[in-house]
């Protein structure tokens, strides 16, 4: 631990037993902005934490930064509307190849499949030669980078070669998968999840992609990220943030009731739909990061470079592992 971060927890520590003593009305709640997608994942953690009163709990003022998608959340962060962003480690650790002084607390480690449509007789990644595949994003996103690497690696050919990718926004690609003008779609999980409750079936998940490239335990790629500098200078409670976050989730993991609650924010086609969600979400809920992690995403890291050159992850990334929030610092 640097003599910065022994004076910054101390000086945590000691901003919090002289709180635990005020009165609760005689508290004031410290402000936190953090950016969520209206309708997102984090919305149902937000208003969890709300619900609960997780927030007065810990003293929190939480402020929600609405985005209007997920690439919008780091401007957010960049731009200073927002103190804490959600996002993926993979840019932050390119923001920190540029100097800025990012840390990265896990969120999700939920992952999207590969899945083909009910009565597809598909069982297997070379069952999709010749078929059009709908891909979430970019020909640079990390999914579909990792899932050529993956088919390289068992097929001995590229699967963008081998069948004719089709590119397109997670919304885009799911309606043209469910009006059979795609022979499968890779996608994002809450997609991945509704796809399923619809009929739709896995062919290949991520989290096994990820594994059968050598990387284990999958790291989750989803998180918290904020600057060390201006959450120090501004007093942004980020810890506090994520101790309203660990107890919401502790809540969503147990509580049926929870999920029922959070209807009208999910929006499920139906009862099938939302049990895949919540399925889907609960095994996505992380533990603390630690070193297990910190070498999966060294690798993972070394991988992405090594597959997408500077147009995946930025010229000049490198593996930091000081991106990485632990319980130690």
């Amino acid at each position: 631990m640097t003599d910065f971060t022994r004076r910054q927890a101390l000086a945590t520590g000691s901003a919090l037993a002289v709180a635990t003593m005020l009165p609760r009305f005689a508290r004031a709640a410290i402000p936190v902005r953090l950016t969520s997608v209206q309708f997102g994942s984090v919305s149902w953690l937000i208003d969890t934490i709300r619900f609960e009163k997780f927030d007065q709990k810990h003293g929190l003022d939480l402020h929600v930064v609405e985005v209007a998608n997920n690439p919008a959340a780091p401007v957010a962060l960049l731009s200073g509307a927002a103190d804490v962003a959600v996002s993926d480690w993979t840019w932050a650790l390119r923001q920190r190849a540029k100097g800025d002084d990012l840390k990265f607390a896990p969120y999700s480690s939920a992952l999207g499949s590969l899945m083909v449509p009910k009565g597809s007789s598909a069982k297997s990644l070379a069952d999709l030669k010749g078929k059009k595949i709908g891909v979430a994003g970019t020909g640079i996103d990390k999914s579909w980078i990792l899932l050529r690497a993956y088919s390289r690696k068992v097929l001995g050919k590229d699967i963008a070669t081998l069948a004719e990718p089709v590119f397109g926004a997670a919304p885009l690609v799911t309606a043209e998968f469910q009006n059979g003008r795609l022979d499968a779609v890779l996608n994002f999980w809450t997609y991945a999840a509704r796809l399923e409750a619809g009929g739709a079936r896995d062919v290949l998940t991520m989290a096994d992609v990820i594994k059968g490239l050598g990387v284990s335990p999958t790291p989750p790629l989803v998180g918290f990220i904020w600057s060390e500098k201006l959450v120090h200078e501004k007093r942004v409670p980020v810890d506090l943030l994520l101790a309203a976050v660990s107890d919401a989730n502790v809540v969503l993991a147990k509580s049926d009731a929870a999920w029922d609650r959070l209807r009208p924010l999910i929006r499920p086609a139906s009862d099938a739909e939302l049990v895949a969600i919540k399925k889907y979400y609960r095994s996505g809920i992380p533990g603390p990061w630690g070193a297990d992690e910190t070498s999966a995403a060294k690798k993972l890291t070394k991988l992405l470079i090594e597959l997408g050159d500077t147009e995946l992850v930025g010229d000049g990334t490198r593996f930091d592992q000081g991106l990485f929030h632990t319980q130690a610092g």
